[in-house]
Parts: C-alpha cells; sequence; structure tokens
C-alpha cells in the first residue's frame, strides 16, 4: 500500500466547487426548456471549471518548485545537505502524488 497523506486537499476551495456545481447543476436542469441555451451555459461552466483548475495547478507548481529550489542556496554542510535532501524528498513526494492525481482524472 502507498504512503499517500490521509487527506488530499482539492484543487478548488470547496464554496468555489460548491457554485460551479450548482450552475452546472441548474444548466442540465434547464435542457428541456431551452436545450441551446443549456447546452451553452454547461461549455461556459466547463471552460471557467478547467481555467480554474489550470490556475491552480500552475501556483501549486510553482510552490512546490520554491521548495526545492531554495534549497540550492543553502551552505554546503553536513547539516544543510542533509536538510536539502529532506527537502528534496518531500518535494520529490508532493510531486508524485500531484501527478498520480492528475492522471486519475
Amino acid at each position: 500500500m502507498k504512503n499517500m497523506p490521509e487527506a488530499t486537499p482539492p484543487l478548488l476551495p470547496h464554496e468555489e466547487s460548491d457554485k460551479l456545481t450548482e450552475r452546472l447543476q441548474h444548466a442540465v436542469s434547464g435542457f428541456v426548456d431551452g436545450p441551446r441555451a443549456s447546452v451553452e451555459e454547461v461549455d461556459r461552466v466547463v471552460e471557467e471549471i478547467t481555467g480554474r483548475v489550470t490556475d491552480s495547478l500552475t501556483q501549486r507548481r510553482r510552490t512546490l518548485r520554491r521548495t526545492w529550489q531554495s534549497t540550492e542556496e543553502a551552505q554546503p554542510t553536513a547539516t544543510a545537505a542533509t536538510a536539502d535532501t529532506e527537502q528534496l524528498r518531500l518535494a520529490l513526494r508532493d510531486y508524485r502524488e500531484l501527478a498520480e492525481r492528475l492522471l486519475r482524472i
């Protein structure tokens, strides 16, 4: 069994996700009365979701990159090397978990 964190943070905040889900459900439920308007609204919701998820992933990558790139600036001592290796190990783990999440989509 893999060592995975107990709770993986969502790509979107729950409040934002709930609002988008509500918009999606509203658009789908309106299909009978206005099929074209319903599909157009769903298209807009999907566009917004993909944009927000892309922004979230970009921010997550920046954060991860900062954690391991900052190790290059550490002093070349044995203690610093051990700390650097640990930071790199944690960064690798976080990258792997993010990649695995994306591959499950």
